[in-house]
């Protein structure tokens, strides 16, 4: 517990129950961090409980926390907004980052004019404008533009249509490109019927922007002006081009936005994915920083509130991929908007491919950053997420050991790096025991169960002790997740290992052959992972990539060990005849089956020894 300033103190005893935006600072006044609270009273004295001395954000905070204010409203959601608001004025140290989206491009439609334009800008400064974006691909904004301009008479120049014209029509006019509303040759209406086109396509429905075109083709063939019919019937063929590549995937439902989410340590991703007319037609993407502890709830619900809910055009339906912190107050903040957590259908599979997206997004910043060399699959951000890790395992480590009825104990270590074997990196023990000999006793296969049971718990504290310390000599990054092969007493044993080196920084977890289940640190209950899931099948390809390597080196060294002791009984044959024998024929039957000649040919060992051995073997 640590001691709370005076000032702190007299304020906690005054603090209402009631919603509200609390803001730490320190002791120069500068703000350090904004929260929300539907209770202030309680949810600003958690802050001195036990809860939080694990965590190394909320320790660095208290000790740098000189003051206190708070701002009381009516309801939690107009605190979700007073926070929003206030985060962007001081943008405290210790809130959550949102990578600031206003240094990307977007499509301005300027409707105040009585012709608008179509243009790119970073401000959103244009009086009366309908802004598009941002884009954060600009391949997809040039894309975008290049088809308004192809389909669409979109005027390209800046004269302040109609008091300000010029003499005669630009190139534009006579490429086709402009139908030169600047010397009256198009109407306003003409022209502002076709913005509405270039609207309705850049919000997705571009099923209704074919329709239109259609009913005016169709006009102007029956008006005989069949220049202009071509012109349209172009632009529709063009329209069904552009359609193909965009619908990714069809879904049910109309209109929706799909929001994906995929997170790495102080590091997250989401994805916007746009729906319309059922059909997968935009996605947008934004990073948040500094998460530190922050749950994925709240994480979640900052996004939606500081960028998702400003955004134009959003669609009617929003599909989550799990509720966020104030579900209830977000409703109040979007009454026109219906939020969904679907758990299967069409739904779900489009809550999928939104994670998807975010995965990608969040891999390729990961990797630009150098914070990666290689990217991680699906299963294991589906592994994270299933059991609660604020990281994403890429580099998981699992752990089996192999004896024979107490003999020949060794230990294996598989290393899986973005879920794809790492063969470099595995590494095999020899179990030496309390005493720092090899466990070679008699009469161990009339031991008892339990006693086998302490020798795996041994052999695995010795293990992760011997490989952890090994890497801290060399320097070597560490595992994000390290994976026993057994229940509550192998993860039991890897714990005390851990603790024993001071070592938190290793997520533990142990995975139990009989019912699969999985076991986790501080948790009473296994988590049961369905049995098609990605992440299930990730474990067990971790587990059975271990076993087999820990049963290959278990047999190698019982061949080894019945070789050796069956060569120490021939005079003559010292420790390195019989590593030389041992390498050259592997096994007992290797040598009986080898010639005079063969057993000869080795350094050291005469025609005259060869003999003797095979005698001595065949007898």
């Amino acid at each position: 517990m640590m001691v709370i300033p005076s000032i702190i103190e007299q304020k906690l005893d005054a603090l209402p129950d009631k919603p509200g935006v609390y803001l730490w600072k320190d002791a120069h006044g500068k703000v350090l961090y904004v929260g929300k609270a539907k209770r202030l009273r309680q949810r600003v004295r958690s802050y001195f409980t036990s809860d939080h001395s694990h965590s190394p954000k909320h320790r660095m905070l208290l000790r740098a926390i000189a003051d206190l204010d708070t701002i009381v409203v009516p309801s939690e959601p107009q605190a979700l907004l007073l926070e929003n608001n206030l985060i962007k004025e001081y943008a405290p140290r210790f809130n959550i980052r949102l990578r600031d989206d206003k240094s990307y491009p977007r499509i301005a439609v300027t409707l105040g004019e009585p012709f608008p334009r179509v243009l790119v800008v970073r401000r959103l400064d244009i009086r009366d404008a309908r802004y598009f974006g941002p884009y954060t691909d600009v391949t997809t904004l040039r894309r975008t533009l290049r088809v308004i301009r192809r389909i669409f008479t979109v005027r390209s120049c800046h004269y302040a249509l109609p008091d300000d014209t010029p003499d005669r029509p630009c190139l534009d006019y006579h490429i086709n490109r402009c139908l030169a509303p600047c010397v009256a040759y198009q109407s306003q209406e003409s022209y502002r019927a076709m913005i509405d086109d270039v609207l309705a396509f850049l919000e997705g429905r571009t099923v209704e922007v074919r329709r239109r075109l259609r009913e005016r083709m169709e006009a102007a063939s029956r008006a005989l002006d069949f220049e202009r019919a071509a012109e349209l019937r172009n632009s529709i063929r063009w329209l069904k081009q552009i359609e193909q590549p965009a619908a990714v995937e069809t879904v049910g439902g109309g209109n929706a936005d799909a929001i994906g989410y995929a997170r790495d340590g102080d590091d997250a991703a989401l994805a916007i994915v746009r729906v319309r007319d059922g059909k997968v037609v935009a996605r947008d993407e934004r990073f948040l920083h500094n998460l530190a502890e922050e749950p994925d709830a709240a994480i979640l619900s900052a996004f939606l509130v500081r960028s998702y809910l400003s955004l134009e055009g959003r669609a009617s339906r929003t599909v989550l991929p799990f509720p966020p912190d104030g579900f209830a107050a977000l409703s109040e903040l979007a009454p026109g908007t219906t939020w969904m957590t679907p758990q299967r259908g069409a739904f779900r599979r489009l809550v999928d491919l939104a994670d998807q997206n975010a995965r990608h997004s969040l891999e390729s910043f990961r990797i630009e950053s150098l914070d990666a060399d290689e990217r991680a699959e699906d299963p294991v951000y589906a592994l994270g997420r299933d059991l609660g890790l604020t990281i994403v395992p890429r580099r998981l480590v699992c752990i089996d050991i192999s004896t024979n009825q107490g003999r020949d104990t060794v230990g294996s270590l598989v290393w899986f790096e973005g879920g794809r074997p790492k063969k470099s990196e595995y590494r095999k023990f020899k179990i030496k025991g309390t005493d720092g000999e090899p466990e070679e006793q008699e009469g161990q296969e009339e031991r008892g169960e339990y006693d086998r049971q302490q020798d795996d718990y041994a052999a695995i504290r010795e293990v992760v002790t011997r490989y952890i310390r090994r890497r801290m000599d060399e320097e070597k990054p560490l595992p994000d997740l390290m994976l026993i092969d057994g229940g509550k007493g192998q993860l039991g044993a890897a714990q005390d290992a851990m603790a024993a080196l001071g070592v938190e920084s290793v997520m533990l977890g142990s995975l139990a052959k009989r019912e699969e289940e999985v076991f986790l640190p501080g948790r009473a209950e296994s988590i049961r992972l369905p049995g098609n899931a990605p992440s299930l099948k990730l474990l067990q390809r971790a587990r059975d990539e271990a076993h087999r390597f820990a049963v290959t080196y278990s047999r190698k060294r019982r061949r080894a060990r019945t070789v050796t002791s069956e060569l120490m009984n021939i005079s003559g044959i010292g420790p390195a005849r019989r590593r030389r024998i041992l390498e050259r024929f592997g096994s007992l039957a290797g040598v009986r089956l080898a010639s005079t000649e063969e057993i000869a040919s080795l350094p050291g060992i005469s025609t005259r020894l060869a003999e003797r051995i095979l005698q001595h073997l065949h007898s």
